[in-house]
């Protein structure tokens, strides 16, 4: 067997690969008789059929096989052994290539395009510069997050007087008339409704202000102008709404109110543990500490967005081989047509030109990802899932258990490898760089992603 390379250029090559009959028979002839073990013909006993028979129905089969697993192996060893860094998989070359006939060849010749990165180097120093934003956190936005706490902890009360938001519940019955119910009419006698929902102002308007064990006419099919929504009211199909145009009368048995959790030191220790905060300025000091910490990692996802277009802009004027790469896309992914990838190909080459940059940064600062980043990358989206559902405190082999399970998935396990190196170069980065801080309202930073 014989492998050489021929370069076309600095980022395109060609691999030729030699393959003799000695370097393929014995694997052959070894599948060949674990064939012959296996072989259950009629007119033979199993495993006794002649290898003749055997060699004529599946070695060729098993010589191409063979040769794949040669090519494959050869190729990425020889890669490998070489330190070259190619782009995408080596193609089978269009003009150099013969053709093969495993029926009647027993030495061959494989040919090869290899497209290979271009060599470059970024240096991470404080010549480069990048804006930082430091997003202020303003009195509204401490009002906010004190409003997501008290709503998130508050309880349903009852009330004699409907407001919009209210959940009323009582019967609902069909009318005739506006004093006599319809015979054989719908009767719901635990109805449900809430006059936020209702689309018609005077539908709503007719509810809002009732009073509890007061009865309100109105039209189920004004008010709601979903089926789903007027079948689920009226407990029936949703294809028997469009003959209901009847006015109903619903008394009022009882009224829901969702009230407010009071900003007292119960609601301190139900949304941060017990003992955290033992005062409102506390609680909304605590509250302010941790949006900074939140609006930090928004900070530095729009710093690492920043880097990335000056440093991408540093392999202006490299060469790539774009032709090589087109096809390698087209051929791998085949519901894109060569026009799509004509339209795409810039946004696809900007992708690669980071990725080699995130390499070769992760490589210069020997950055690796272990299996306690993992972890903890892990139990952090499991405590800030907790949170978004109130628990502030979560015990730690919870934690432990979510994370255990995450990791379980490999979609997710990849996701969060992305997402971990991310964060790392992004350290780097904000270390290196010079960062040219500038004060922003939170408004104004969302600005910034407009038009993007």
């Amino acid at each position: 067997m014989n492998i050489e390379r021929k370069n076309i250029d600095a980022v395109n090559a060609i691999i030729k690969l030699q393959i003799t009959k000695s370097d393929y028979q014995e694997a052959v002839d070894k599948t060949l008789r674990t064939y012959q073990k296996k072989a259950n013909m009629p007119g033979f006993r199993p495993g006794h059929v002649p290898e003749s028979i055997i060699r004529k129905m599946y070695g060729k089969a098993a010589m191409a096989d063979e040769i794949n697993r040669i090519i494959s192996e050869t190729l990425l060893g020889y890669i490998k052994d070489n330190d070259i860094q190619i782009l995408g998989e080596p193609l089978p070359n269009k003009t150099e290539q013969q053709p093969i006939d495993f029926d009647h060849q027993e030495d061959f010749e494989f040919v090869f395009d290899l497209a290979i990165a271009p060599d470059f180097k970024i240096e991470l120093d404080n010549s480069i510069e990048a804006p930082y934003y430091d997003i202020t956190i303003d009195d509204k936005m401490t009002e906010n997050a004190v409003k997501s706490y008290t709503s998130r902890f508050g309880t349903q009360v009852q009330t004699e007087i409907v407001e919009e938001s209210d959940i009323v519940k009582g019967e609902l019955v069909e009318m005739r008339t506006k004093t006599k119910a319809k015979e054989d009419g719908i009767t719901v006698e635990e109805a449900v409704l809430c006059p936020k929902y209702m689309k018609d102002a005077d539908q709503k308007a007719l509810f809002v202000g009732a009073k509890l064990n007061s009865a309100v006419s109105f039209n189920p099919k004004k008010a709601f102008e979903n089926e789903a929504e007027l079948a689920s009211l009226l407990k029936v199909k949703k294809e028997e709404v469009a003959n209901i145009d009847s006015d109903f009368k619903f008394t009022i048995k009882e009224i829901s109110h969702y009230q407010e959790a009071e900003l007292n030191q119960e609601l301190f220790d139900k949304a941060l543990g017990e003992g955290v905060v033992k005062s409102e300025a506390e609680f909304k000091q605590k509250l302010n500490e941790d949006m900074k910490k939140s609006l930090e990692h928004d900070s530095d996802f729009k710093l690492l967005i920043d880097a990335k277009e000056v440093l991408i802009k540093k392999l202006d004027g490299i060469t790539f081989p774009d032709d090589f790469l087109k096809r390698w896309v087209l051929e791998t992914h085949e519901k894109m047509t060569k026009e799509q990838i004509d339209e795409q190909y810039p946004s696809m080459l900007e992708d690669l030109k980071w990725h080699l940059i995130k390499e070769q940064i992760a490589k210069k600062n020997n950055v690796k990802i272990e299996d306690g980043d993992l972890t903890g990358f892990a139990k952090r989206v499991a405590q800030a899932q907790f949170a978004q559902y109130g628990m502030a405190s979560v015990p730690a082999d919870v934690l432990e258990n979510y994370a255990k399970e995450m990791m379980k998935n490999k979609e997710h396990v990849n996701q969060m490898v992305d997402q971990i190196m991310d964060e790392k170069i992004m350290t780097i980065v904000k270390n290196t760089i010079k960062l040219n801080k500038k004060s922003v309202s939170m408004e104004d930073f969302n600005k910034l992603f407009e038009n993007k």
